[in-house]
């Protein structure tokens, strides 16, 4: 069986990658609908319909990241270079959006764990129910759970700008390599 199209190159995104890049776009853009329409128009039946999978989704998110970072690291040697200013400049946007990405479910489940309640998603018993609350560890997500999500939204805005500018004015390949 042959690997072409699968692995990374230093042209090209493979398909593995793209298909993880993809597939958390639409689940994260679902997350962000489902954070907006609550700030937005508070609790209602849309709001119930779209934010009830954000728990499930969340953790499906976590579940994935850490499978595309083994997947980015296997393939670091042949990913595409970012060089130069912009290169660096993509480079520390690329890593925010990662580190957000693993900090922000972290912290959801560490309040999770922390509150008691038991934790199942798609019925996968995660963490068992108890009694007894763990203030400290329900803090720190508490202050920040709802603040970093909003920043990860705001730096993806800002990621699927600069593929639009790349594109559109600088008339580039950088957008194909991820499509």
């Amino acid at each position: 069986m042959t690997t072409a199209g699968w692995l990374d190159t230093p042209q090209r995104y493979g398909r593995v990658s793209r298909a993880f890049h993809w597939l958390m776009a639409a689940l994260f853009a679902w997350q962000f609908a489902g954070a907006l329409l609550y700030v937005t128009i508070g609790d209602t039946a849309i709001t119930r319909f779209v934010g009830g999978s954000h728990f499930t989704l969340g953790f499906t998110l976590f579940v994935l990241v850490l499978f595309r970072g083994i997947w980015g690291l296997a393939n670091i040697r042949r990913r595409p270079i970012h060089d130069g200013r912009l290169g660096r400049a993509a480079t520390f946007g690329h890593g925010l959006i990662y580190a957000l990405m693993v900090v922000i479910p972290s912290l959801a489940l560490l309040r999770q764990y922390g509150s008691g309640k038991p934790f199942t998603p798609y019925g996968i018993p995660v963490m068992p129910g108890r009694d007894d609350r763990i203030a400290w560890m329900m803090i720190p997500a508490d202050l920040f759970h709802y603040w970093l999500g909003f920043t990860l939204m705001i730096v993806v805005l800002g990621h699927v700008a600069m593929a639009m500018v790349h594109r559109l004015r600088w008339k580039d390949d950088t957008l194909a390599r991820m499509t």
